[in-house]
């Protein structure tokens, strides 16, 4: 866990062109933050990126009366280095640190005992899912429609790439792994074209795989979607990111203080899914089996809800920013 001081500044007019550095807009910017923001204390963006994200938060805590630290997280040294550009008006009221958002809870501990003593956790805010510029890099390996080594970690010293997966996992693997994480019905017919294809060469760039994705669909119409889903899947094999989604709510919900709140933004079903999930049983009251009457729950909800069920982007802020399109965004208050 790398601690980095440093966050030229963005105009105060939102409506004003911003250049993210490589990063596009963040989604869901004013909703996720305007809800999070309460009072004064700690606020945690675990999923740093270009810093737009925290560059809204810092903004609404520069206007409460008290001190606040806001810390990001990021495992990418270059959306750290982005971060740290557009956010050097903040110096003074933020900290960068390169690790994994699952780690929230030793980096919280490490702030706790030296720029955020005695502060509150007050929020914590996870944007899941590919960065725009990483997908934008053709050398990061994380799309179809650019040709590159097809690498596909969101930390580049990740010890695992998508190249490692699709050479050295039988058939089997590959299909179970398709089916899975990216719900991929013709995840078998790939997984077999996938393996014939390797047998004859290497499958090291996206270019290669996606020709042979192409090649195995029945039908042209096809290809796109399950291109879409073969390279999630990856994806989410390569960082483990449902793994590392468990571990971060966890973690995430453990730093919070009384009347902090969690806000997180998935982008497809099995991240929504653990998320709602999560989020509903920190919010449920344990009364035993039917019938008890009981004055008091065995257990209480430790969690309010703050969203009763997803938000969405308008439509206006979709056609500004098509990714946006998938997004949902869910906020529960620590009781």
């Amino acid at each position: 866990m790398k601690m980095q001081a440093g966050l030229p500044s963005l105009p105060d007019d939102m409506s004003e062109a911003v250049d993210f550095h490589g990063y596009h807009e963040p989604v869901l910017a004013e909703a996720s933050t305007s809800l999070l923001v309460t009072r004064p204390g700690i606020y945690v963006d675990g999923t740093l990126g270009g810093g737009g994200h925290s560059l809204l938060l810092l903004r609404l805590l520069r206007k409460l009366d008290g001190k606040s630290l806001l810390v990001g997280i990021d495992q990418d040294s270059n959306a750290l280095e982005a971060a740290g550009a557009r956010l050097e008006a903040f110096r003074d009221m933020s900290t960068l640190v390169r690790g994994n958002f699952s780690t929230v809870k030793e980096v919280v501990t490490s702030v706790s005992n030296g720029l955020g003593k005695g502060l509150p956790v007050m929020g914590v805010l996870l944007d899941l899912g590919v960065s725009s510029f990483q997908i934008d890099t053709p050398g990061r390996g994380f799309s179809y429609l650019r040709d590159g080594p097809l690498d596909m970690r969101m930390d580049p010293d990740g010890p695992v790439t998508a190249a490692d997966i699709v050479n050295e996992y039988d058939d089997r693997s590959l299909s179970r792994l398709f089916l899975k994480y990216g719900e991929e019905p013709l995840g078998g017919r790939i997984a077999r074209a996938i393996v014939a294809a390797r047998s004859a060469a290497p499958i090291l760039t996206t270019g290669a795989l996606a020709e042979v994705v192409r090649r195995a669909c029945p039908r042209k119409d096809l290809a796109i979607k399950t291109l879409s889903r073969i390279y999630q899947a990856l994806r989410i094999e390569v960082n483990d990111e449902l793994g590392v989604l468990e571990r971060a709510l966890e973690e995430g919900f453990s730093v919070l203080s009384p009347g902090g709140r969690f806000a997180v933004i998935s982008y497809h079903s099995l991240e929504d899914r653990i998320v709602k999930r999560f989020f509903a049983a920190r919010a449920a009251a344990d009364w035993g089996p039917k019938g008890l009457a009981l004055r008091e729950p065995l257990t209480p909800a430790e969690a309010l809800p703050v969203t009763k069920k997803a938000v969405l982007a308008t439509e206006d802020e979709i056609r500004r920013n098509p990714r946006s399109r998938s997004a949902r965004l869910r906020i529960v208050e620590k009781l």
